[in-house]
């Protein structure tokens, strides 16, 4: 969006520079790009004439340009002479859309160059460089330049649209006082010709028709401002519409009216109907693209652009303005199915002030006669100019629920007022309504949206955490675990919080939370898990050839789509080798023992046992265990299933640990040291014979439970018994608190045996 300072002060009183303005925009919400301000030419009058040495029609100038040093300028205008007063555009001047810089033309070099009058946009002499009047003040400006503002405007205010609804955000501001514009009122004044609508997808739509016009250009001040923001002048009428577009972000359109055959109808398109635009491009149209007719066939794609017939010449004599509301979404799906992207189809895009229609018709049909002549012989209003029925219940203690600081109701109540809402109080309630053109506004935290980035958010203080909120200790944990794995050689990964609910359909069976309004098709859900997005950094990694990766992530997984249904999570991923290839060490291949003692680490030292039933669907059924303490999962680990692998296209082994909730890991803050004991560890060796299919730490875990002096137990031999049964041998270390006895140790012993044959089902072995 652009426009140009003395635009904006049609409709605002200020004193505020263009920087304060630009600043002012940013802060409350509207990011200012650039404040441009053209360098005008200058008054300069010619002291030296003489032909260019290299040249048979150029001249060499010597010009005085008011800055008390002469200025040597290569000119090839016929009438340049000493003593003549010209326009001087010196370097830094853009003239035709180019910037004027200082360099040598034929060996010579030029400080500037010398304009004609339609280089300066004044006239269309181009025959040589204008002559201005002898008493013209040397060294002023020959042009009243313009500083015009870039802006790039956010979806959701499309009230920005308009230079309208800039100055009235700005006086809400304290950037001065917001002037009401006169518009005149549409009046009805019956004809021959009428609008019949026959789609809803039309709400309102303004017909007015001038004869008697001829057609001229523009008045000088629109004509200006329109190309100061990049829109060439073309004439009255076609600029006047544009000029409504900018203004009051109010798209219209002109027809010929001697070109339109009867009523003008508002209809849908019928499947494989063809249009032809004012470009000459031929379209076929489908029943989903509203179009304005006539008897004759389509004059207009609606919203988006006009047609070649019915367009207007400089022959014209009679015109019809068109002034209407369409459906964002039906102009939406045309102009993007087609390719075509206008001024007036980016403002239907994202909703106008349907409320305007007919006194944006009038202001256009008073600027088009202002230049043209003509009177208007016939109106018709079609549909309807009510505003939305939008009332939001609001309470100013709101605001201090949503921001965290209170803002008195009396400084609410203000600036909602100066942004244009209309408010009813009924005790503590207030029922809130927006002006029409703030089609954004429909819920409560809009309007607390709008307080806080009026009141201006660097007012907004920082405020202390209560002590019972646990924040900043999750905080630490997080921290904790990420240092933890980062020392482990995990590198930390950082995903979208969004999941693809085909891959996780793979991976889970937990339900898919679908996302209304996803920000591209791939990321369609609020993730359920993080293992996701990460299997699809690996296959993405590894087709740009880096197989070979270490990655965690801690983030948060949605449990559901409403608030509170989220938890924090941790999944480590490790594939390809464990090292890069070296001559001082074998690598290997990694597997799920590797990813099994990353989550051990996490263990601060906790006992549990493993279980290797109710594998997920990512794992593969056989390389596949779960930490438990008693019947409770703290986390699992396995290899990525083949099926899962082949369907994302990775080809490198996978291996995969996952903590659902870090809720269910220990404490993780630094625990005091043990100090050491003063006696010396014992270890003692047993062999039990078990089934074949119970897991050897259920007998290691129970071994360690057997006695608190117990400290570990490992795991050396095993081997087929060959009768459905299996030989198990395992260390266990035993740490003395005090002096220990032959019988003291043999008490030890007797309760791990006991222990183990109890709850293992297992034999010791003798032999």
């Amino acid at each position: 969006m652009k426009w140009t300072y003395d635009w904006l002060q049609d409709y605002l009183k200020t004193d505020a520079t263009a920087s304060e303005i630009a600043d002012t925009l940013t802060q409350i919400g509207l990011e200012v790009d650039d404040v441009i301000s053209p360098k005008s030419p200058i008054v300069a009058r010619i002291v030296e004439c003489k032909p260019h040495e290299n040249s048979d029609h150029l001249h060499v100038l010597m010009v005085d340009d008011g800055s008390g040093k002469l200025r040597q300028v290569v000119c090839g205008a016929p009438n340049a002479r000493v003593g003549l007063v010209s326009a001087l555009a010196t370097p830094g001047c853009v003239i035709d859309g180019h910037e004027i810089q200082s360099g040598k033309l034929r060996g010579v070099l030029s400080d500037g160059m010398m304009c004609s009058g339609k280089e300066l946009g004044i006239n269309d002499d181009h025959s040589g460089i204008i002559e201005l009047p002898d008493d013209s003040v040397i060294g002023s400006d020959v042009l009243e330049t313009k500083t015009v503002f870039d802006a790039g405007i956010t979806p959701n205010r499309p009230d920005y649209l308009s230079v309208r609804g800039i100055a009235r955000d700005l006086s809400a501001a304290g950037i001065g006082e917001y002037i009401e514009p006169n518009d005149p009122a549409f009046k009805n004044i019956s004809g021959n010709r009428q609008v019949v609508l026959k789609t809803d997808k039309c709400r309102a739509y303004k017909m007015i028709e001038i004869h008697g016009i001829t057609v001229n250009p523009s008045d000088k001040k629109i004509a200006s401002r329109l190309a100061a923001i990049g829109i060439n002048p073309k004439n009255a009428p076609v600029d006047a519409t544009n000029y409504i577009c900018y203004d009051m972000a109010q798209p219209m359109h002109c027809f010929d009216a001697d070109e339109i055959d009867g009523d003008i109808v508002v209809r849908m398109a019928n499947n494989g109907e063809k249009f032809t635009d004012l470009f000459g491009n031929e379209h076929e149209l489908v029943d989903t693209d509203m179009v304005i007719t006539d008897a004759s066939g389509i004059l207009a794609l609606a919203g988006v652009i006009g047609g070649a017939r019915g367009a207007t010449t400089d022959d014209t004599k009679n015109i019809i303005l068109e002034s209407a509301y369409f459906d964002p979404v039906s102009v939406r799906k045309s102009a993007k199915r087609l390719g075509i992207s206008t001024d007036a189809s980016y403002r239907y895009e994202r909703g106008i002030d349907p409320t305007i229609t007919g006194v944006a018709a009038m202001n256009a049909a008073h600027i088009i006669m202002d230049a043209c002549g003509g009177e208007i012989v016939s109106t018709f209003a079609a549909g309807t100019d009510a505003a939305p029925d939008v009332k939001i219940k609001y309470t100013p203690k709101y605001f201090a629920q949503k921001i965290g600081f209170d803002m008195d109701p009396e400084t609410q109540k203000s600036i909602l007022e100066r942004l244009g809402y209309t408010i009813k109080i009924s005790g503590d309630t207030w029922t809130v309504t927006p002006r029409p053109a703030r089609v954004d506004v429909e819920i409560p935290e809009t309007i607390v949206a709008d307080l806080v980035r009026i009141y201006g958010y660097e007012k907004v203080g920082l405020k202390k955490m209560s002590d019972t909120v646990t924040n900043a200790f999750h905080k630490d944990i997080d921290l904790e675990l990420k240092q933890k794995l980062a020392n482990r050689g995990l590198n930390e990964t950082i995903t979208f919080g969004f999941g693809n609910s085909v891959v996780e359909e793979l991976l889970t069976d937990k339900p898919i939370i679908p996302v209304a309004n996803p920000i591209i098709v791939d990321l369609n859900t609020a993730r359920n898990n993080l293992l996701g997005n990460l299997l699809i950094a690996i296959s993405n990694n590894e087709k740009r050839g880096y197989p070979d990766l270490n990655l965690f992530e801690l983030g948060t997984v949605f449990d559901g789509d409403m608030p509170g249904q989220q938890h924090t999570s941790v999944c480590i991923v490790r594939t390809g080798s464990n090292s890069p290839k070296h001559w001082t060490r074998r690598n290997r291949d990694v597997d799920i023992y590797d990813v099994k003692a990353d989550l051990i680490a996490l263990m601060q030292g906790q006992r549990f046992t493993v279980s290797s039933e109710n594998a997920p669907r990512w794992a593969h059924p056989y390389r596949y265990g779960a930490l438990m303490q008693g019947k409770k999962k703290i986390a699992e680990f396995g290899e990525l299933h083949p099926s899962v692998a082949k369907k994302l296209r990775i080809k490198t082994n996978v291996v995969i640990a996952i903590v659902d909730d870090i809720k269910n890991l220990p404490e993780t803050r630094r625990a005091k040291q043990p100090t050491l004991s003063d006696f010396q560890p014992i270890t003692r060796d047993f062999a039990f014979i078990v089934d074949f299919d119970t897991p050897a730490e259920k007998l290691t875990s129970v071994a360690c439970s057997a006695d608190a002096r117990i400290t570990n137990a490992v795991v050396f031999d095993a081997f087929d018994m060959g009768d459905g049964t299996k030989s198990i041998a395992f260390t266990i270390t035993i740490q003395p608190t005090d002096n220990m006895s032959d019988s003291d140790l043999m008490s030890i012993q007797n309760a791990v045996i006991s222990s183990v044959e109890k709850k293992c089902n297992a034999q010791i072995r003798d032999k």
